[in-house]
């Protein structure tokens, strides 16, 4: 599985907002390597996982069918750093939605104090031709990791109901365990 820069969803409103964490430890590699003897967990990091965080917002809409991914990092700012030890809780709101993608205004909080602000605008590859027939993730294993993530415990939809599993990724679990099973 590629590597994923959140750590579990707190809130998930489908199509509106999503609050997820990261947990930072100096047992990750990237933090004792970055910069040794001082560690920290990289701004370009938490970029990324506010950039996950709103693309599963945003990919959730299609039930995880069209392919998102981060196109543009507008306004960025950081305020300290976020070192071992740390929770880093980031929340993303969806702006701006369209068929193309869509913009995100993304915070990262340590406790209460602002880590970083910063806007975010996702693409949709979809109408491409050159990634027709590419699969970015494994369906199952993807579905399994989102799952761990606590999305489908936390996700709602705008009227209160519980966001279900898409049906195409519980085929697709269920086919990898006959596969590992027969």
């Amino acid at each position: 599985m590629r590597w994923f820069w959140i750590d579990r969803f707190e809130e998930f409103v489908s199509g509106q907002y999503a609050v997820s964490v990261k947990n930072v430890s100096l047992g990750e590699e990237q933090i004792d390597n970055y910069s040794p003897g001082m560690p920290y967990h990289p701004a370009a990091l938490i970029i990324e996982g506010m950039a996950q965080t709103g693309g599963l917002l945003l990919s959730q809409v299609s039930d995880f069918k069209k392919r998102i991914v981060l196109a543009k990092v507008g306004k960025a700012e950081f305020k300290f750093e976020a070192v071992p030890g740390d929770t880093i809780r980031f929340r993303c709101e969806l702006t701006n939605v369209s068929d193309n993608g869509a913009m995100a205004h993304c915070t990262a909080h340590v406790k209460d104090r602002l880590l970083a602000d910063v806007d975010l605008m996702f693409a949709t590859l979809e109408d491409n031709k050159r990634f027709e027939g590419v699969t970015l993730f494994e369906p199952a294993g993807f579905c399994r990791m989102i799952r761990l993530m606590k999305l489908f415990d936390v996700g709602v939809n705008p009227d209160g109901t519980p966001v279900k599993i898409p049906q195409h990724m519980l085929d697709a679990e269920k086919a990898s365990l006959q596969t590992n099973t027969g």
